[in-house]
């Protein structure tokens, strides 16, 4: 018969590799609405998909755009499908630096008072008003995946990486929806100073 301090460590790993959840590294990108997507590439045009993305139905496209702002540009910047009733472009805090424009940190889809930006594609450009962000790090999750991990959508958790750059992510946000998978979301910038890389494996801490 297991004695109850072998049973209670038993328990404490198997919640230990419950709470483990694989990392998501988003580079700079677009999100468009099907009508900026014709504008910057041609009446009738369709999305190219290039690669699956961990989150069920979405896509790298094999399209990209060139940025501008004020000061500078950034060129290929990959567009992620399939299409959204409104246009967003998700950059780093370097990002916004180089292009001259003031991109405050948010969740997606909080666009007020957010930056803005010229899009130029092959066909044509647009102008982005309010509508570029930085991307406030979060964890996409399905209603199951919260349940197990007792997390509520909205709500703001810390998340713990390991490493020799091991850092701890406070206010992260939790996202839940029926056709989201378990993710960890942050930027190029963040993955750096933590030292990770897609797939690695951070702990929700609690």
């Amino acid at each position: 018969m297991i004695d109850s301090l072998l049973q209670q460590r038993i328990f404490a790993q198997l919640a230990a590799v419950k709470r483990d959840i694989p990392v998501g590294i988003s580079n700079r990108h677009v999100h468009l609405a099907q009508q900026d997507v014709e504008s910057l590439f041609g009446k009738g045009y369709a999305l190219t998909p290039l690669k699956p993305l961990r989150q069920p139905g979405q896509f790298a496209a094999q399209e990209c755009v060139t940025v501008v702002g004020p000061k500078g540009s950034l060129t290929r910047v990959r567009v992620l499908g399939p299409t959204r009733p409104i246009s967003q472009l998700e950059i780093s805090r370097a990002d916004a630096f180089t292009l001259g424009i003031k991109a405050p940190l948010r969740e997606s889809g909080q666009l007020d008072n957010a930056g803005s930006a010229l899009l130029i594609g092959p066909e044509g450009h647009i102008e982005l008003r309010s509508q570029v962000i930085c991307a406030w790090r979060h964890i996409h999750m399905s209603p199951q995946d919260a349940n197990q991990f007792h997390v509520r959508n909205g709500q703001k958790v810390s998340v713990r990486s390991c490493g020799e750059r091991q850092l701890t992510f406070d206010e992260v946000v939790v996202r839940v929806r029926d056709d989201f998978a378990l993710e960890f979301h942050i930027d190029t910038e963040e993955a750096n100073a933590a030292g990770l890389k897609n797939g690695a494996l951070v702990t929700l801490m609690g």
